[in-house]
């Protein structure tokens, strides 16, 4: 059974995400580079449907992927990624404002950093579904924290999107400055996107070590 969104026509979905990967994206192309850039990009991608009608329920987990290569190939690098960033936090913003229950908030808000740090890292591997599709998923809840998506199917350069997303959700909720890194990204061939929330002592040792360099002038 296949499944058509305007000209971009699927054979049975391998995988599925939450809808905001979509909607988030479409808002910030039209507030970023404008609504022209916004359906020349959804129409090249074959998904000028959920421009006009957003997507209410999970998605197939190419159309975003297709969604993201389309932005790059027709956007400058620098573009592209401001509004994948721009995408990300309104993912995560809206993920805050309708999926986490505002006594859980308070809760981790109120804890010391390294554990609210766990316990958030420990629900989003319990989620991981909504954001990683088919690829399994498995997380780290230490400091720094880990997340690895393996064959991440929405991976993009430097994985812009997902960073902004745990960047958001950690920083409102465990500590303002922490560190999102992402040294590892299947674009770039490894077999999994590995993202690091760093937080306090670990992210000063972090700094110190990206300014030392390579060990051995290597």
């Amino acid at each position: 059974m296949s499944q058509r969104i305007g000209e971009l026509v699927l054979e049975k979905p391998p995988g599925v995400v939450g809808p905001n990967a979509v909607i988030q994206l479409a808002r910030a192309l039209k507030e970023g580079p404008g609504p022209e850039a916004a359906q020349d990009i959804f129409a090249a991608a074959g998904c000028q449907d959920l421009l006009a009608h957003p997507p209410s329920e999970m998605v197939d987990e190419r159309i975003p992927a297709q969604l993201f290569e389309t932005l790059w190939q027709k956007l400058p690098d620098a573009i592209a990624r401001r509004v994948a960033e721009d995408a990300g936090r309104r993912t995560g913003r809206y993920i805050l404002e309708n999926r986490i229950p505002s006594l859980v908030q308070k809760i981790l808000r109120r804890l010391p950093p390294p554990i609210a740090l766990r316990l958030l890292t420990i629900a989003i591997g319990r989620n991981a579904w909504t954001f990683a599709g088919s690829g399994p998923c498995r997380v780290r809840p230490r400091n720094p924290a880990v997340i690895e998506i393996a064959r991440n199917p929405v991976r993009m350069p430097d994985c812009i999107w997902h960073q902004a997303v745990f960047a958001e959700l950690f920083g409102e909720l465990v500590a303002g400055d922490v560190l999102v890194r992402h040294p590892q990204c299947c674009r770039s061939g490894s077999n999994v996107c590995r993202f690091e929330v760093v937080l306090g002592t670990a992210r000063t040792e972090v700094a110190r070590a990206q300014l030392a360099g390579p060990a051995n002038g290597m």
